[in-house]
């Protein structure tokens, strides 16, 4: 069959996929509206911009946290991060069943970010956590555990990427025990959203505080 052939099939596969994500993250936003955080999954460019922020000089784990239908993790292996160094952490059951029915070849655990410690391989080097998770929209004491996690497993210059819909980023930009490195918006996106790209260095953090999404 000639090449040409295959494209209606390739476009209608592709149409088929982007209509299965929405209709699966619609019913999760529904049954679990405060664990989403959003009313549209991530775009391209946003998933993009946050996969650019993740360094490429290091050999070490990239965590991804709510990967929902997996834009940023679709990013992420496109972006050049191997297969072998991404870990998925997702909340959800149906999210789970999806992305490992989506990336055979990557690692998707189900868990809650708060214990990330209990979920991770021990003894592996983390050299960032991209995360999607609403951190506005979680009780402020879970938004806490969750950043006490990012400062307990990251060494000293590790990175966390995270976006959020405030695009003041008041939350963000004062996350104790971290340092703001890159901050830019995403206009193209469903809201706007800000990516921002923070440091974790030694100094002890105040765990009580929080940041936003």
């Amino acid at each position: 069959m000639p090449v040409t052939a295959h494209r209606p099939l390739a476009r209608g596969l592709a149409r088929a996929l982007r209509i299965s994500e929405s209709w699966l993250f619609a019913r999760e936003l529904f049954h679990q509206p405060s664990a989403i955080g959003a009313i549209w999954p991530s775009s391209s460019r946003l998933a993009t911009r946050m996969a650019a922020r993740v360094p490429r000089h290091r050999d070490g784990l990239v965590v991804e946290l709510g990967a929902g239908t997996g834009a940023v993790t679709q990013a992420l292996l496109k972006d050049g991060i191997a297969p072998r160094r991404l870990v998925v952490i997702e909340r959800s059951a149906r999210f789970v069943r999806y992305l490992r029915l989506r990336f055979p070849g990557v690692r998707v655990l189900q868990g809650d970010a708060a214990h990330l410690t209990d979920l991770l391989p021990p003894g592996q080097p983390i050299d960032a956590i991209v995360s999607s998770l609403p951190l506005r929209s979680l009780p402020p004491k879970v938004a806490a555990a969750i950043v006490a996690q990012w400062w307990t497993l990251l060494p000293v210059g590790g990175t966390v990427i995270q976006y959020t819909y405030d695009l003041r980023a008041r939350g963000l930009a004062s996350l104790p025990g971290f340092l703001e490195r890159a901050s830019d918006i995403v206009w193209a996106n469903l809201p706007p959203a800000r990516v921002m790209a923070l440091e974790c260095h030694c100094s002890s953090p105040h765990l009580g505080a929080t940041a936003g999404d």
